[in-house]
């Protein structure tokens, strides 16, 4: 009786274990399973497929949405360049009515070469205070006494300027232009005469007679 009582204790425990056995690896089977899910869905979101971002329809209509550091990081012009370097002795001064400029010497005890050209180089300029700043810097410098002796040596070189920005496609640049040209033309009178056939075109005289037909004398 002893011996079949073992018997049937050990067949029992082995039974037990055999079930513990099955217990465990099973377990560890789901624990294993559930370890590979979890590794494969965090790779899965963490590749770079996964992150990169369709584009949207409204991307194409908003570049801010696309590059919102493009306006940024866009290099100035030469003029801003000149212009925040302190290479215009002016500044801008914000009045509660009207804006002036503040020069740091004496206009007429500047040099016009190169700052006149500069000048008219900064009337293509869109956004302020370049703007401001190259237009009345421009009139201002050809009311001192004795701008035309300094500005007639310079036409050769200011004609090219004044010519790109008749060309811009910014109403108010061409306007800034034009009115340059009036200015000037009034300083050196007919010394502009030899330079205004490199200056207009039949193109450009349309153009101007068609926009502000009060300065067509200028080109008559």
């Amino acid at each position: 009786m002893q011996k079949s009582e073992c018997r049937g204790g050990v067949q029992l425990r082995n039974r037990v274990t055999g079930n513990c056995d099955q217990r465990i690896s099973s377990s560890t089977q789901i624990k294993n399973r559930t370890t590979f899910q979890r590794s494969k869905s965090s790779s899965s979101t963490s590749s770079p497929e996964s992150t990169r971002k369709h584009p949207r329809p409204s991307d194409k209509l908003n570049p801010k949405t696309i590059n919102p550091f493009g306006e940024q990081s866009r290099a100035p012009s030469a003029f801003a360049a000149i212009y925040s370097k302190g290479g215009i002795p002016c500044r801008l001064v914000h009045g509660s009515v009207k804006h002036r400029l503040q020069w740091e010497c004496p206009p007429e005890n500047l040099p016009f070469d190169p700052l006149l050209i500069t000048l008219a180089e900064g009337l293509r300029e869109t956004k302020h205070p370049y703007t401001f700043v190259s237009k009345e810097g421009f009139r201002e410098l050809l009311l001192v006494q004795g701008a035309a002796d300094k500005a007639v040596p310079l036409l050769p070189r200011l004609i090219p300027v004044l010519k790109a920005a008749l060309a811009h496609s910014d109403d108010e640049v061409f306007e800034r232009g034009l009115n340059a040209l009036v200015q000037l033309s009034v300083v050196v009178g007919p010394s502009l005469n030899d330079h205004l056939k490199h200056l207009l075109t039949s193109g450009s005289l349309i153009i101007i007679k068609a926009k502000i037909p009060t300065y067509c004398s200028i080109c008559c």
